[in-house]
């Protein structure tokens, strides 16, 4: 298998990092698995630029919070917001200065 170039965004960079830095940890290093690794690394860089955009969102999502859109969703139909339905407009787009 050939050697492709792989563009190392910011999350990949600190994951990077974080990796040089505990494999010259002797304790760490033993309990890797370092052919399942290298495997992993020779499939990774196997990957065209989008599967690999695709993995790096996969692996470093934070899924412990709710999307934008998951939030619009609940604010639409919890019903929290419903009184705001029953206000009066009392801005338009001739009020003052657009921010």
């Amino acid at each position: 298998m050939g050697k492709c170039k792989i563009k190392i965004s910011g999350n990949l960079k600190i994951q990077e990092d974080k990796i040089k830095n505990s494999v010259n940890n002797p304790k760490i290093l033993k309990a890797v698995n370092t052919q399942l690794v290298d495997t992993l690394v020779q499939i990774i860089r196997s990957l065209s630029a989008t599967e690999q955009a695709l993995l790096e969102k996969q692996l470093f999502s934070d899924v412990s919070h709710p999307s934008t859109l998951e939030l619009m969703h609940l604010a639409e139909k919890g019903g929290a917001l419903d009184f705001l339905y029953d206000e009066p407009d009392i801005y338009t787009t001739e009020d003052g200065e657009p921010v």
